[in-house]
């Protein structure tokens, strides 16, 4: 089998450490492989497998040689370093909100539109977390009934605000039962025992912009600009996965057990609807799993051919890191290197 040189940007970040150990468990075929980090972390050593890895930092000449650059160091880190290994001959995997709408930029969730590929330019984007759960989920009704409209309300995990973010949820904690003073940093609201119905900040339309990625990324993936979105993103302190309500109007009738039976046998997707049972996703299923967790799958009486379901997903992984190595693994698998 053919291998790879990867580099991982911003290696040492929840992400980027998250991308490590997925090439790793999934065994990609890697030749070289280099990390990068801000200049904090220069010389610091990650072990990979047998290898040990120096942190470096991005400069002239760097990805000489690299096939594959998984990127997840931000926005700005992204515009500014990805010419860099485009120049090199390399393709960018870019984690971050820097390419996601460039018309001439795939975004891309591989089961859901891995041949948008074939018009790739060296840059791919990964897209947002919640974004990359939904849709897996909409791609098989869009593919049987049509979509029409998609309401979307987010119950999302501080682990997707960073490294930072967790560790102040869980000093929170601390601090609200032993009845200490809250300190808040990366919040600016108590997170502990609390929900913040803000992600990111606040557009001129009073959307925030977690709210309008998700509803113009859910358009460019599905490949239909005609399609309604709109979206509420709520922050909940839990550590991991991100949790969605969707209320999704179909073009045409449906029956409720054909729907269950879809997800059931869609790929890496996994079906928990026993509500006799008490049976339904929860976000703590998602720290080891790397499937969608869909249930609560019920028609909404309200509306003709609508129904309403909750989802599940860890967004560290599939949210995020599992999804950039998938992408890799599609263009090695389907010989676009």
């Amino acid at each position: 089998m053919k291998e790879y040189n990867i580099a991982v940007v911003g290696a040492t970040g929840l992400v980027g450490r998250e991308m490590l150990k997925i090439l790793s468990e999934r065994n990609f075929p890697i030749a070289d492989l280099k990390v990068f980090a801000s200049s904090r972390s220069e010389g610091k050593i990650i072990e990979f497998e047998d290898r040990k890895l120096t942190v470096e930092v991005v400069k002239e000449g760097c990805f000489e040689g690299i096939d594959i650059a998984l990127f997840s160091a931000g926005s700005d880190i992204s515009k500014e370093v990805a010419p860099l290994v485009k120049k090199a001959g390399g393709i960018v995997i870019d984690n971050s909100n820097a390419f996601r709408m460039d018309k001439n930029v795939p975004l891309i969730v591989p089961e859901v539109n891995g041949e948008a590929l074939n018009d790739h330019q060296q840059i791919i984007a990964n897209p947002n977390c919640s974004t990359i759960q939904m849709v897996m989920l909409l791609k098989p009704l869009a593919d049987s009934y049509g979509l029409k409209r998609i309401v979307i309300n987010t119950y999302q995990a501080v682990s997707g605000a960073g490294k930072k973010a967790v560790d102040e949820l869980i000093e929170q904690t601390k601090a609200y039962l032993n009845k200490e003073e809250i300190k808040k940093e990366n919040f600016n609201h108590q997170i502990a025992f609390n929900a913040i119905p803000q992600i990111d900040t606040f557009l001129d339309n009073d959307y925030t912009k977690e709210e309008m990625k998700m509803v113009n990324e859910c358009k460019k993936i599905m490949a239909d600009e005609d399609l309604a979105v709109t979206a509420t993103c709520v922050r909940i302190p839990v550590i991991f996965g991100h949790g969605e309500s969707l209320n999704i109007e179909l073009n045409s009738t449906y029956n409720i057990n054909d729907i269950k039976n879809i997800f059931a046998n869609t790929k890496n997707v996994e079906l928990i609807d026993n509500p006799a049972q008490e049976k339904y996703p929860l976000q703590i299923d998602t720290e080891n799993n790397d499937n969608i967790l869909v249930g609560r799958i019920r028609r909404d009486y309200s509306k003709e051919n609508t129904i309403n379901l909750w989802l599940t997903a860890n967004n560290l992984r599939k949210g995020a890191a599992l999804n950039a190595v998938q992408i890799a693994e599609y263009l090695a698998e389907h010989d676009m290197l």
